[in-house]
């Protein structure tokens, strides 16, 4: 239930004071941590490269310097076993039967790598299917792959869901928002429940949130997988994207009307559609195996050491990437060595502050960029049980564009950590707004979605596009351009011309938070309908 109003009455009068006595975060920290981490000195950060030796080694010192003690039993680290799978020899894509053949080439007309873990990935004249929106919901009565059997074969499918299109926020899948049957993690897996052999997205900029540029420095190169049991066999044999004017040829090759498939595709009801045409595919896979590392540190609790407050952060980048006028690192600075530094300057800060009732968690996860791999294992083999976490906060990326008027909370209407953070937002005299893209479905491309899953409310916010100098105009400018010129790319590289006023007053939102939360003995839960109640409930129940 949402705290009563005269709780958080309390809590904002709380708040203001302990906003004057916080100890100040240090610009200092947040430079210096970031141009280190994001120099071409540490290549990228890719896991499992001596760019990961480097961030590790350095996130230690100054973990240590800050005045953390390790966090995992006595160590810095925690294993993060991953395989490392690096395609090559890649053949075209071929889709023969139709009207006319249609040969897509590797990068430029699509990307194609695979979860399976094994030397080498075939697939021959597989048929095609178009399944729409690949979604399988029975709750909202919506299954594309009703009535079919995809075992074997190679399925297209959109990105996003199904109403994605519509400006509000009503809709069979939350309209304008995206649910997690939007993203391309739920289309591959739930394409491997079903047994397709190929799982293809057909890539569309607006509801995929980013261009081909970013699909292909993502897909291309280096693929890291969490290394279980299985080698991941249960999964389709190849997945991948393909540029959306390759998609309309393949379907003009199979005499398919493009746009109205797609427009039948966004109504319930719809029936996937053979295409009448067979794919082929073929790639090498060089396979490494090799544990990457998340680091741990811990401000212990002076009355409640066993109960955590969690900030974390993702240290890792993309590595060595597609090169954009001969630079061919993407040296990641605002995504996310920005954040890493945030999380080391709130360590400092906290720790100047001295300990808290409860004990306050610094974890830097590995894999982010490979599909959320090291919070997803922290999660799944927790330091400290998740039953005993009693929530926190994640950091991908500061504001480097000045202050603004506005807080944005990721995937708002889920946590009671919503309410708690409001009044520390109010006494910086600023206003919580809507998301303003929810159809990039942000929620489930962070962290603290491992977290979530799992039971642990997470709150993920961060400065509106709303700034004090410029308005809306130019946080909107600010924010298409980097999507459009750096996310991803080489080119989000430090610079000296940011601007860091806005992240310091963002960080001090998530250091008063930290420190209410640490402080106190409440267990802020899940809003009674978000999806991630029940698991909370039965996590706290086991404690009591």
């Amino acid at each position: 239930m949402r705290l009563a109003a005269s709780a958080l009455a309390l809590l904002f009068a709380g708040t203001a004071a302990s906003a004057q006595t916080a100890p100040a975060i240090s610009l200092d920290t947040l430079k210096t941590v970031t141009r280190t981490l994001s120099s071409d000195e540490y290549e990228g950060r890719a896991p499992a490269t001596a760019g990961e030796d480097k961030t590790v080694r350095y996130l230690v010192e100054r973990f240590q310097k800050a005045g953390l003690k390790p966090g995992n039993k006595g160590s810095w680290v925690q294993d993060v076993p991953l395989v490392e799978i690096t395609g090559s020899n890649v053949q075209p894509l071929t889709f023969t039967g139709g009207k006319t053949p249609v040969s897509l080439d590797y990068r430029k007309d699509m990307v194609i790598a695979t979860y399976q873990v094994t030397p080498r990935t075939d697939v021959k004249n597989s048929d095609v299917m178009f399944v729409g929106y690949g979604i399988n919901a029975p709750e909202r009565g919506w299954n594309d792959y009703a009535g079919i059997d995809v075992k074997g074969k190679t399925v297209v499918i959109l990105i996003n869901d199904p109403d994605w299109q519509i400006q509000g926020l009503d809709g069979p899948f939350g309209g304008r928002a995206m649910t997690y049957y939007g993203r391309w993690t739920y289309k591959f897996e739930e394409a491997a429940r079903q047994g397709a052999a190929a799982a293809i997205i057909v890539h569309d900029t607006e509801p995929a949130a980013y261009g081909w540029g970013v699909v292909q420095s993502s897909w291309t190169g280096p693929q890291l997988e969490q290394d279980t049991p299985g080698n991941h066999m249960d999964q389709s044999k190849a997945i991948g994207w393909i540029q959306q004017d390759a998609a309309k040829a393949l379907f003009a090759s199979a005499g398919k009307d493009y746009p109205a498939l797609i427009e039948a595709a966004k109504h319930k009801g719809f029936k996937a559609v053979p295409l009448g045409v067979k794919a082929s595919l073929g790639f090498d896979n060089t396979i490494r195996r090799q544990a990457s590392k998340n680091v741990v540190g811990i401000l212990p609790g002076t009355a409640k050491p066993d109960e955590v407050v969690l900030y974390s952060a993702h240290w890792d980048h993309l590595g060595r990437c597609d090169a954009v006028n001969g630079d061919d690192i993407c040296n990641g600075a605002l995504d996310n060595a920005s954040g890493t530094a945030g999380l080391v300057a709130l360590a400092e800060a906290q720790v100047k502050a001295g300990p808290a009732r409860r004990s306050m968690v610094f974890l830097a996860v590995t894999g982010e960029e490979s599909g959320l791999l090291g919070s997803k294992f922290y999660a799944e083999n927790p330091v400290y049980p998740l039953a005993k976490t009693v929530g926190g906060v994640n950091m991908d990326g500061v504001n480097n564009i000045g202050r603004a008027r506005d807080f944005v909370l990721i995937g708002v209407g889920k946590s009671e950590l919503e309410d708690l953070v409001k009044p520390i937002v109010a006494a910086q005299g600023r206003v919580i707004v809507a998301e303003p893209t929810p159809e990039k479905g942000s929620y489930y491309r962070s962290d603290h979605f491992s977290m979530a899953k799992l039971g642990v409310p997470m709150l993920y916010g961060e400065s509106g596009e709303d700034l004090r100098v410029g308005g809306k105009e130019a946080g909107r400018k600010a924010s298409e351009s980097y999507i459009e010129l750096r996310y991803h790319k080489p080119q989000d590289e430090y610079s000296d011309s940011w601007n860091w006023d806005g992240a310091l007053e963002d960080l001090g939102i998530f250091y008063t938070l930290g420190r209410q939360l640490a402080e106190g003995s409440t267990w802020p839960n899940w809003y009674p309908d978000a999806e991630f109640r029940a698991v909370r409930d039965k996590s706290r129940a086991s404690v009591k």
